[in-house]
């Protein structure tokens, strides 16, 4: 296969995001660079002790703790993936993505309103997700391409994302073919990443790796740099239907490829852990993470978030001790 050289695409006035509260220029990708991609590796001993150590290095109390939980809260994509889903159901997430924290809460914490990074449904979800949500900042992402499995036929799994931005998604989370990883079939990945990064259009996409799948932290780090140079606006761990989802030595080695993306083209790439993180200690271990290998930048909605929704009710139980003292019922803090 022939090299290219590794020189980021010059962005055009398309190519900068609509979604409300991003001002960075987009991702724009860049040819497949195979040295650079070969060149990733993954020492999985020293991630693991890293990754290993750090919920007992890094921990914030009181108020710091609660200012920490309240900005993970505006970094969830709210989800419902479900095959029992409905119209009501979609509202009154949509509702609680509105107001996702009690109002006395956040007035007993000095707060003014916040709400959710974005909501996460089924294609079929969207325009009710979008109408529910009008008026509002709140972006409406659509699961994609095949989700979760992606075996689909090709041609459907690009309708599906053109199909979902006309009905009004403002972002994409799409699921590459983990086959292609495990055969180390890179360019075919690439092309596979670069075709749905056009169908989106002014749509983000998040590009769904499907980590525990893909046999090693060393495939992991060559996914993430692939579908980085294909144009992905994010990367994300996990669809959260698989066996092991968010990890946080995955997640170390997606966001130093992030990192070293970054340093070689100056484009900023989000970040998605899903999957497994419902608790609100475990949120805070993944901002720590997050702070300390790609800096307090990626701490907002435009580059990093959480793919959860029972994480938003422990949040909030953790919130209200900080203002009373006691923990609640988890009836207090219902989804809807």
């Amino acid at each position: 296969m022939p090299q290219t050289k590794t020189t980021a695409m010059t962005p055009t006035s398309e190519q900068t995001t609509k979604l409300p509260q991003v001002t960075l220029t987009r991702n724009p990708g860049l040819p497949l660079d195979m040295d650079w991609v070969m060149a990733a590796q993954a020492n999985t001993s020293a991630i693991e002790r890293r990754a290993k150590t750090l919920p007992g290095r890094r921990s914030v109390k009181k108020d710091y703790q609660a200012a920490w939980l309240l900005k993970a809260v505006t970094l969830i994509d709210l989800t419902t993936l479900s095959g029992d889903d409905t119209v009501g159901r979609v509202r009154r997430l949509c509702a609680k993505a509105r107001q996702p924290v009690r109002a006395d809460l956040l007035d007993a914490v000095g707060m003014g309103p916040i709400t959710t990074g974005a909501v996460c449904v089924y294609h079929d979800m969207v325009e009710t997700a979008v109408a529910a949500l009008a008026g509002t900042n709140i972006p409406v992402a659509a699961v994609s391409t095949g989700f979760p499995a992606g075996l689909s036929p090709f041609a459907l799994r690009v309708q599906e994302i053109r199909e979902s931005v006309k009905a009004g998604a403002a972002e994409i989370d799409i699921v590459i073919s983990r086959r292609h990883v495990l055969t180390g079939n890179w360019q075919t990945l690439y092309d596979e990443m670069r075709a749905f990064r056009e169908a989106c259009g002014d749509a983000h996409v998040k590009a769904i790796l499907a980590t525990g799948e893909l046999g090693s932290l060393r495939n992991v780090a060559r996914a993430s740099l692939v579908c980085m140079m294909a144009g992905a606006d994010f990367i994300k761990t996990s669809t959260g239907k698989e066996s092991v989802n968010a990890t946080l030595p995955v997640s170390l080695v997606m966001m130093r490829a992030i990192r070293d993306y970054h340093q070689r083209t100056g484009h900023m790439v989000g970040y998605k852990p899903a999957g497994g993180i419902s608790k609100a200690k475990d949120a805070l271990v993944y901002l720590s993470l997050l702070k300390e290998e790609l800096g307090t930048r990626w701490m907002q909605p435009d580059l990093f978030r959480f793919g959860a929704s029972s994480l938003l009710g422990d949040i909030e139980r953790q919130l209200e001790h900080h203002v009373t003292g006691a923990y609640s019922a988890n009836y207090r803090h219902a989804m809807g």
